[in-house]
């Protein structure tokens, strides 16, 4: 790895009085500027991650949003120009705190859009494997104390947790996300909001808003620290700008009717900004819009207004969290810390394009917990939103594309370092990876890495560039490869070989410039066929070492989240709608029977008997349809039936007893339907009406509350259309 040191505490500080002799040389032959001066000691370190930020979403980089204090430690310090992330949350962290790629360290895809087929592969755990060593354990064994508050998502169970991997003290969320102003989840494939304090479920306070009590939290961690001498370890991975865009309503006020005239401006507005900012030279080609973006003006007055609200509300979002990462900052330089902190600030993928609101099916969930995403008071407590693509787009100028792709508008995202031993108010264009925040971290604080058996760091030190003593980390012939969900990239010197599977990308290898053409505009796979072959050879090389899996066909990440949150909605409001449904089957049956008692008396009898086959049978149907989703799921299915079970045998017993009873049920209505036989329905009553008993009993002895109800009105509805059919089919038919 490169510029790790190794040994005890006096070889380090030979090797750092070694480090400085050179970089005194290395001035004297570049000139006075062309080296920072190293630090004298271990530095603190403080690492931010801004969760979805895109390329141009801080001041530094061009945008209209204020960011004072990230601003301020780019003039302290380096902006990287030409950085990478991968183009999800998971698999980034796991890179930064790691320094190995995401699938030797257990988190090749997000736990929540991973495809059945690989939830066995062990790079797609969406866990940390116990052979690689986390920034923080290799910090902590170098004698620092190391802290964390905010975004985990790392593994949730036992080991798994920032206490367990060289965090001290920690208070974590493991989720992909949270609501910002109360502990409760944002998404229905999460039954609650969990928040861990050094590993112990934790609740948080009443007045609780994300990023206030993120920094509140980091600054007690700090302030209680002992006072030993010893340097200290931030991680601070804030839920801002992450979905649910939400945000105190004095920095929404501030950018009211600064987004009316719509993204297509925004985005020219952030790409000329990124120019004056020295990041993209002047002319460099634009990214179109994506297709799934609509013209602004093809928007109502009603629907743009919305919309420019829901980027006011991101951009207080935004500048609410920088406000109070100017709070730790402001305590560090009053209590003499901030001089020797080194700072890092990151985003972990391009913005966000996702916009679950404009799914009925989501609607349906918001309103039933109480969401509102209307323009009244958006952004506050109850409220829901998210900026869309075409927001997205513009938050990623110049480049094409957003988070959960390959693309640079998905993978490229602002990196500033600022501190002792970096040069002050630098631009670099040198590409660089997030797995080598860790090589670089671990540099400056004189830790060696983690001996075998763990894993080797794979990033490479940016120490060099840092101090200006190299222009590159990495050098121009190393292939470098990333890859998640199905969308994967080969950097190698100037070039990428890249390639999009989701909705909006496209399957095809293509080979891209990227330092001339950020925005991936001009293939050259058809001019330059020989070294298309070569990038595509080192990426092949490249996935069958670290164990990439290709995705299934048709897989995309956005579409395997979409079908997990429709089938939680869908088990939330199970037992209603089925209940609901079979009380219309019920009164459809009783019109149908009296309409049929009618006919009867006209001489057409049979008319009935038809009708109510035709019911039974269908109510059969689903009860083999329940017994098949008790056999699957007897967990789930069974918590919504205020069926509970504690271990396998539990679990195993209610799968066997629950998807008997429904199984049988629809066999024998299934029957009487078929062979139009109503001697079949007689035991279907029968189960009916012991299981309608034990559910009364129940509710009468243990008082077991509302989630007892809904079934009881399930199996009361049977009941009922089972004494229909014995009453109209009357015994087997003639």
């Amino acid at each position: 790895m490169t510029g790790m040191r190794a040994g005890a505490t006096g070889y380090r500080a030979g090797l750092r009085l070694v480090g400085v002799m050179a970089a005194g040389l290395l001035a004297l032959a570049f000139g006075p500027s062309a080296a920072a001066p190293l630090p004298v000691k271990a530095p603190n370190i403080v690492v931010i991650v801004v969760d979805d930020a895109g390329y141009t979403d801080f001041g530094a980089y061009g945008s209209e949003i204020d960011t004072p204090t990230i601003d301020g430690l780019a003039r302290t310090g380096v902006r990287f120009a030409n950085f990478h992330a991968t183009p999800m949350c998971a698999p980034s962290r796991a890179m930064l705190l790691t320094g190995v790629d995401s699938h030797t360290a257990g988190v090749a895809n997000l736990p929540e859009s991973t495809p059945p087929e690989h939830r066995r592969d062990p790079a797609y755990q969406g866990r940390l494997p116990a052979n690689v060593v986390t920034l923080a354990s290799r910090l902590q064994a170098g004698g620092y104390h190391t802290y964390m508050a905010g975004k985990w998502h790392l593994g949730h169970g036992p080991g798994d947790l920032p206490v367990d991997r060289g965090f001290e003290r920690s208070f974590a969320m493991d989720a992909t996300g949270s609501d910002n102003w109360e502990q409760r989840p944002y998404f229905p494939i999460y039954k609650q909001a969990d928040w861990f304090e050094d590993g112990k479920r934790a609740t948080l306070p009443k007045d609780y808003y994300s990023s206030r009590f993120l920094v509140d939290t980091i600054i007690r961690y700090v302030e209680s620290k002992p006072d030993d001498g010893r340097p200290f370890f931030v991680y601070l991975p804030f839920l801002a700008i992450h979905i649910p865009v939400q945000a105190p309503d004095d920095y929404v006020r501030k950018y009211e009717g600064r987004y009316a005239e719509g993204w297509q401006v925004q985005r020219q507005r952030r790409y000329e900004g990124a120019i004056r900012a020295g990041l993209i030279p002047a002319g460099t080609p634009l990214a179109p819009m994506p297709m799934n973006v609509k013209a602004w003006n093809s928007l109502t007055p009603a629907e743009q207004q919305l919309a420019a609200k829901r980027m006011a509300v991101n951009a207080g979002m935004l500048e609410s969290m920088d406000a109070h990462l100017g709070r730790l900052v402001a305590h560090l330089k009053a209590s003499g810390q901030y001089d020797n902190t080194l700072f890092v600030v990151v985003s972990d993928n391009g913005p966000e394009a996702g916009d679950p609101i404009v799914e009925p099916v989501f609607k349906l969930w918001m309103k039933s917990v109480g969401y509102s995403w209307g323009l009244k008071g958006l952004g506050g407590k109850g409220t829901y939103t998210a900026i869309g693509p075409g927001w997205a787009s513009a938050a990623a100028a110049p480049m094409g594309l957003f988070k959960f792709y390959a693309s640079e508008g998905g993978t490229r995202v602002p990196l500033i370092i600022s501190g002792p031993g970096v040069r002050k108010a630098a631009t670099s264009h040198a590409f660089s990876l997030i797995s080598d925040i860790t090589p670089t971290l671990l540099d400056y604080a004189g830790v060696p890495a983690a001996p075998p058996p763990a894993a080797p760091i794979e990033g490479a030190s940016l120490r060099g560039v840092l101090t200006g003593v190299a222009r590159t980390a990495h050098a121009p012939d190393a292939p470098i490869g990333l890859e998640a969900a199905g969308d994967a990239a080969l950097f190698k010197g100037d070039l990428k070989l890249t390639r999009n599977a989701g909705r909006l990308g496209d399957p095809r290898w293509r080979l891209y410039d990227i330092v001339r053409d950020p925005g991936e505009t001009h293939d050259l796979s058809a001019a330059q066929p020989g070294k298309a072959a070569e990038l595509l050879a080192d990426y092949r090389a490249w996935a069958a070492r670290v164990g990439v899996a290709e995705v299934p066909p048709g897989y995309a990440p956005d579409r395997e989240v979409a079908k997990d949150i429709f089938l939680r909605i869908a088990e939330t409001f199970a037992l209603p709608l089925t209940a609901g449904l079979l009380v219309v089957f019920g009164l459809i049956a009783f019109a149908a029977w009296r309409y049929a008692r009618w006919r009867e008396t006209k001489g057409e009898g049979p008319v009935a008997r038809t009708l109510t086959r035709g019911l039974i049978g269908l109510v059969g149907l689903l009860a083999l349809l329940l017994a098949s989703r008790f056999w699957m799921a007897p967990d789930k299915v069974g918590a919504t039936m205020g069926l509970m079970a504690d271990g396998a045998a539990g679990l195993g017993t209610l799968r066997a007893d629950m998807a008997g009873f429904f199984g049988a049920s629809g066999v024998m209505l299934l029957l009487a339907a078929i062979r139009n036989d109503a001697k079949w329905l007689k035991p279907v009553l029968l189960l009916l009406s012991i299981a309608l008993t034990g559910r009364v009993l129940n509710l009468v002895l243990t008082q077991g509350g509302q989630i007892l109800i809904p079934p009881m009105v399930v199996e009361a509805v049977l009941i009922g259309i089972t004494l229909l059919g014995l009453r109209v089919m009357g015994g087997k038919a003639k």
